[in-house]
């Protein structure tokens, strides 16, 4: 039960921290307003009413007893009521109305009709509060004769209830109006952490992220801050070691180009030949994959635009696109993305005849499918893969198969964008590789 009690609580809730401590700061003082204004209205306003519509009640009484023992001097004792009492009385022969003008929800109508009722019964009485602003309007029936009174309506309200209600509330929305303020200028900090870890997640060099807030915000920003440059410190030094082997290297390939230009022995020189350009293909490759990491801004890319791109770039009537009817805006780092999707697509060019590659998108998220009808991957084999420098089949030539890093260059890609890859079989028989991209 208290599982089941917690899920529901889960679910009517809100989920973010400025709406939790909106409540936190907001619920006791509504609860209080609510307390004190049952309290006010039930041991104050309420009885007050009472005291003041039987005491009103009694004079009617003692009006009608009156009238009923002197009917000699009716305008000296109506003028009399008026003037000290503020009433208004007329006697006229008839009957009592039909229609009740009594309101159901009043307080001030159902302490009148109870002590009206108590009085002088439930047949021998009418009353309208709400047909003037401010006077009620009682009739009795006295035999053949209906006394009609109109005082203010004063005598039976307290006209400070308005008052006190503007004055319960309108602190409290102001206090409430205060509290938010506050409550914005606190946990924005943790916002901006929030997507400053977002952007880093992705991949964006965050260098404008500055620590604010309270102390404890404060320092997990700043702790924050120091782990994104010790990351970008040594992606930075990773790359620049992978750009400078591969470059270092290529000056003695160059050299043993020369040499074997030059040999009479044309058959060894054309096999070394081979060899060498096999060895600055890999160098290349490296290169490619140290600048995967090469700091690039995020821009708004338009994906319909980019792949159609990337097809006129290719050039291959066996490249089939399908795109989404509307366009989509992705922020990336364009060349990044680019290098992904061209290993991909040249991949399957490789290994099959033809590559189809569809884009479509979910609510949060972009989803490209590149499928080819080539002989597949056995599933097993998934999860190697996307490993660096490996091969799925060891016999292939490298001029094929190449050195190994082209998935590995594509999952780091996509990984650093906060995308995710699946694989699979196509419905071509080939490979599906599924690429997740936020957006």
């Amino acid at each position: 039960m208290y599982f089941g009690l917690n899920k529901i609580f889960r679910k009517i809730f809100p989920k973010t921290l400025f709406y939790r401590s909106l409540i936190i700061v907001a619920a006791p003082t509504i609860i209080l307003q609510l307390i004190i204004t049952i309290v006010f209205f039930d041991s104050i306003w309420i009885k007050a009413n009472k005291g003041m519509v039987r005491s009103l009640v009694s004079q009617l009484k003692i009006i009608n007893e009156v009238y009923n023992n002197n009917k000699t001097n009716l305008d000296y004792f109506t003028d009399s009521y008026k003037n000290n009492f503020s009433f208004e009385i007329d006697i006229q022969k008839g009957i009592l109305p039909t229609v009740s003008a009594e309101r159901k929800f009043s307080p001030m109508d159902r302490s009148l009709r109870r002590e009206l009722k108590s009085i002088f019964g439930s047949e021998n009485y009418w009353f309208n509060t709400s047909k003037y602003k401010k006077a009620v309007e009682v009739q009795i029936r006295n035999g053949d004769e209906v006394i009609k009174f109109l005082f203010p309506k004063e005598q039976i309200t307290t006209s400070s209830v308005r008052l006190f209600l503007l004055w319960i509330t309108l602190p409290s929305f102001v206090l409430i109006l205060i509290a938010i303020l506050f409550l914005k200028n606190q946990t924005r900090p943790i916002v901006n952490l929030a997507r400053a870890a977002e952007r880093f997640g992705k991949g964006d060099y965050v260098n404008d992220f500055r620590a604010s807030g309270a102390s404890e915000v404060r320092k997990a920003s700043y702790e924050f801050d120091r782990m994104i440059k010790r990351i970008n410190r040594h992606l930075n030094q990773r790359s620049e070691m992978l750009s400078g082997i591969s470059h270092d290297l290529r000056t003695p390939l160059t050299r043993l180009k020369l040499q074997l230009a030059m040999l009479n022995q044309k058959d060894i020189s054309l096999e070394m030949s081979k060899d060498i350009d096999e060895m600055e293909k890999m160098l290349n490759t490296y290169l490619q994959f140290a600048k995967t990491q090469a700091q690039e801004e995020s821009i708004a890319i338009n994906i319909n635009e980019f792949f159609l791109e990337i097809k006129n770039e290719i050039n291959n009537k066996n490249f089939i696109l399908k795109l989404d009817e509307k366009d989509t805006v992705l922020v990336a780092r364009k060349n990044a993305l680019k290098r992904c999707f061209d290993n991909l697509i040249q991949n399957g060019l490789t290994y099959g005849k033809n590559v189809y590659v569809s884009v479509s998108k979910t609510i949060n998220r972009l989803i490209i499918i590149v499928e080819d009808d080539g002989p597949g991957v056995p599933q097993e084999e998934y999860k190697n893969i996307f490993k660096p420098f490996y091969r799925l089949d060891k016999s292939r030539g490298l001029n094929k198969s190449g050195v190994g890093l082209g998935l590995s260059i594509v999952e780091d890609i996509v990984s650093s964008h906060g995308g995710s890859i699946q694989l699979s079989e196509s419905t071509y028989k080939g490979l599906q590789i599924k690429v997740f991209l936020p957006f």
